[in-house]
């Protein structure tokens, strides 16, 4: 069986693929499985310091695999499920809590957990022809892959649940209003677009940018005094960095910084 997942890294940036355009990139027991090694490979090695996620096909993906879900013994799937959720939602945990950012381009249909996926990454740059695809209340499911943390956060709770619960497809200029993406771009130029934002970042503050990134997760949770200490405690950590201490002397001494992400 061909991979679901493929990891290519290149000066700097990490290339998720989406791999199975055949089947239109579906989320499937081995999928979460292969997304997960990606996401362990991708927190692990020093390498890494942008990620891109991209979809290969027709569809970015078409969602839950149907045919799977109906398949087996009834009594076995919520089994199946909590086994292929808790690796989905690791990989979702090492991807948003790593320092790299993680940029996602969606060029066709995303459905399902690939809303999620979406809403998940830190930038989300979309074609013209895009589609996001709720999909979940069409067959009697809730979301899953951190739909319900990150769709809110980025869209509203009030739009989150038309959403969800109305099963609404949004085109790419709605999603972008409705703040779950950050850019449109020309279906041709979605990749390229991409890969540009990703080698940006891969060239800046590493570890400054996973100290942000988790500032961000906490925003809306903790009372202020708590998330000044937050920022506090992260930007001490920033300060012992040698990218920190290299940029201030760089600028002092009016040169260009050149961050190496340490």
């Amino acid at each position: 069986m061909s991979k679901s997942v493929e990891l290519h890294i290149k000066d700097g940036v990490a290339e998720v693929v989406l791999a199975q355009a055949e089947r239109g990139n579906p989320f499937d027991e081995q999928f979460c499985d292969e997304l997960c090694n990606a996401a362990n490979e991708c927190s692990e090695n020093p390498a890494v310091r942008a990620i891109l996620i991209r979809a290969e096909g027709r569809f970015f993906s078409v969602g839950a695999d149907l045919k799977w879900l109906g398949s087996g013994d009834r009594e076995l799937m919520p089994r199946r499920l909590k086994k292929a959720t808790s690796d989905l939602h690791m990989a979702i945990a090492r991807f948003v809590r790593g320092d790299a950012p993680i940029v996602i381009a969606i060029h066709a249909l995303a459905a399902g957990g690939s809303t999620a996926l979406t809403a998940m990454a830190d930038f989300a740059i979309a074609g013209e022809s895009a589609k996001f695809y709720a999909a979940y209340n069409r067959i009697g499911y809730v979301s899953d892959g951190s739909g319900s943390y990150f769709i809110p956060r980025r869209v509203g709770s009030r739009k989150a649940a038309e959403f969800f619960m109305l099963n609404e497809t949004w085109g790419a200029e709605e999603a972008l209003r409705n703040g779950l993406i950050n850019r449109v771009v020309q279906d041709d130029e979605v990749l390229s677009e991409a890969r540009k934002l990703a080698a940006q970042l891969a060239t800046g503050p590493t570890v400054t940018f996973g100290e942000m990134k988790r500032l961000l997760l906490t925003c809306t949770d903790q009372p202020l005094e708590t998330q000044m200490e937050l920022e506090a405690q992260a930007i001490a950590r920033c300060a012992k960095t040698n990218d920190s201490w290299n940029a201030v002397h760089a600028i002092l001494a009016k040169q260009d910084t050149v961050f190496k992400g340490n």
